[in-house]
């Protein structure tokens, strides 16, 4: 059983390159990836909206608890090898505030860049 499920748009080149790398790391298969631009409903189900999915990193732990931008990374690298020093890093330094800060900014270029023509449209949306 997955410890984490997230949620990503597979429809951003960016964002397809960096989950294939981490799915290429997850060897435990501690995390359940789901390409939100191929199930909708799995989004849905978590209770999250598909504006706010396609703008940030979505993770969601095996209570329910649902984590976004740099939180959601840092669950992500925890639970896998090569990352964990990285996410130990980040949270003893007290980097998270400054660099969700920078994350949103670049994940609102990124939705208005990608979604201005309406490819963010999802299946049932």
């Amino acid at each position: 059983m997955p410890e984490l499920i997230t949620f990503y748009d597979g429809g951003c080149p960016l964002c397809s390159r960096e989950i294939a790398h981490y799915r290429r790391v997850d060897r435990a298969a501690r995390i359940r990836w789901v390409d939100i631009t191929a199930d909708a409903e799995a989004l849905h189900a978590a209770g999250i909206d598909t504006d706010t999915a396609m703008r940030r990193l979505h993770v969601q732990d095996a209570n329910g608890g649902l984590l976004q931008g740099v939180p959601a990374f840092i669950a992500i690298w925890q639970r896998l090898p090569g990352y964990r020093l990285l996410a130990r890093l980040v949270l003893t330094l007290h980097l998270t505030r400054p660099l969700d800060w920078a994350y949103r900014r670049f994940a609102d270029w990124r939705f208005t860049r990608r979604c201005r023509d309406g490819a963010c449209a999802l299946p049932g949306r």
